[in-house]
């Protein structure tokens, strides 16, 4: 069980919050629980959320390396909440097979055939697990698969902004309303 209130976005009276609500619902198919739990701080769930969508729409990675990076760096997070909350958005959002998604959640970056995309993984991964162990020879990997300053700075941003709501996620305990196929495969358990 949740470890703070649900709050449903009818509750807040403001154009920001609908907004948002919309945009997951597009994604996702619904409003997730994880947004029920943000909403218990409306003004920074606006500003959050604002952020991630920046860091999705205005760099040089597109939605699906995001979203790779977000399964990714959730299930190395050990958290079964946003790992399946990225899977959704990789499946039901933008239309990648589910037998795909599997794969990746079961084969890690060994899944993955493209080697931009490998690389990406790789370097979030690690920027994950030891930031301070990044070396010379990881960025020079990431311009090499086309990233400028900018697109290095989304990236680690983009890292950064998942494990937060992994954290956010594991320790407010948010109650799971994902497809049980996304929790078992990445996490042996229903």
């Amino acid at each position: 069980m949740t470890r703070v209130k649900l709050i449903e976005p009818e509750q807040v009276d403001d154009p920001a919050v609908a907004a948002i609500c919309e945009w997951v619902t597009q994604m996702e198919g619904s409003v997730p629980n994880h947004f029920l739990v943000e909403l218990n701080f409306p003004e920074f769930f606006t500003a959050k959320l604002g952020a991630t969508k920046v860091l999705w729409e205005a760099g040089e990675l597109d939605m699906v390396e995001i979203q790779h990076i977000g399964i990714l760096v959730s299930q190395a997070n050990g958290c079964p909440y946003c790992t399946a909350a990225f899977c959704t958005i990789l499946n039901h959002g933008l239309q990648t097979a589910e037998a795909y998604v599997a794969e990746l959640l079961e084969r890690g970056v060994e899944g993955v055939g493209d080697s931009r995309l490998k690389t990406l993984l790789d370097y979030a991964l690690k920027v994950n697990g030891d930031p301070s162990g990044i070396t010379d020879a990881d960025i020079q990997g990431l311009r090499s698969v086309g990233l400028t300053d900018k697109g290095i700075v989304q990236l680690t941003h983009v890292v950064s902004d998942f494990a937060s709501y992994n954290r956010l996620n594991l320790a407010l305990e948010t109650e799971y309303d994902y497809r049980a196929i996304w929790q078992q495969l990445a996490f042996g358990r229903d």
